[in-house]
């Protein structure tokens, strides 16, 4: 028995011999306070870059494709007052590459107006004038071309036939003249009658939780695969309440094809 003791303790002594000098623990580190460190603030013995999710590795690697084919728009429009002068109103809003010739989808309610002058803004900054190829009031879609110096990057668009409440959904646009702005969120509902400002009513649009403000209309709405399957056109009140509506991508695609 005498024996067994005996090597028991120096079992103990040689772990503690191997912590101190060999593994670097020191007595009381599980107990170290923050005072303790001198800092402010507590940390990990040992920083490990935090890994990105699969989902959040599907939200970068969409943005950084689709940013590059998101554009901003800036208008300036000529309104009347009650003595009939004429003044300036300025305006902003968003909208995409659908080809590399520079034509450009966005609403119609971003270009509208007496005299309107549009820029169109890239991604690299760059800044173009641009013309209204054609609109559609009805749909509340407007077609614009500029003349790009090289040829750009487009979006791709998709089928907004197939879409399902609960898919994942990203938005980019220009909210508050915040250009480049991602947003993500699902597909709310499906086939919303939605009341517009000119007080005609908007058919079987795309209802989304996906933080839509001012400014981010005409901006792309895009699946998980970077497709474009809807456009960012209206939201309830005057800012986001998580509740926004896009109109689907298909209605755009039937309005193109009678344009050709």
């Amino acid at each position: 028995m005498r024996i067994r003791s005996v090597l028991l303790a120096v079992l103990i002594v040689c772990a503690f011999v191997y912590f101190v000098s060999v593994a670097g623990w020191e007595p009381g580190r599980l107990f170290r306070s923050v005072s303790d460190t001198g800092r402010l603030w507590s940390e990990p013995d040992r920083a490990r870059g935090a890994g990105l999710s699969s989902d959040e590795l599907n939200n970068v690697e969409i943005y950084k494709t689709a940013n590059q084919a998101t554009v901003n728009i800036s208008t300036v429009v000529y309104r009347e007052d009650w003595f009939f002068r004429v003044y300036p109103v300025e305006g902003a809003g968003s909208g995409f590459l659908i080809d590399e010739e520079g034509r450009v989808l966005t609403n119609n309610h971003v270009v509208a107006g007496r005299g309107a002058e549009i820029k169109v803004i890239l991604a690299d900054r760059s800044q173009y004038d641009a013309k209204i190829l054609y609109r559609e009031p009805e749909n509340d879609l407007a077609l614009l071309k500029i003349e790009p110096k090289k040829k750009l990057p487009f979006l791709r668009l998709g089928d907004s036939e197939a879409l399902q409440v609960g898919q994942k959904v990203l938005a980019i646009g220009n909210p508050f003249g915040l250009g480049g702005t991602l947003t993500t969120g699902i597909i709310s509902s499906l086939h919303r009658s939605v009341p517009s400002e000119d007080g005609q009513g908007m058919e079987d649009m795309v209802q989304t939780d996906a933080a839509i403000n001012p400014g981010n209309s005409g901006g792309p709405l895009l699946d998980s695969q970077g497709n474009v399957i809807g456009i960012n056109t209206m939201i309830v009140g005057a800012a986001n309440v998580g509740i926004g509506f896009a109109l689907p991508i298909n209605q755009a695609k039937a309005v193109l094809e009678d344009y050709r």
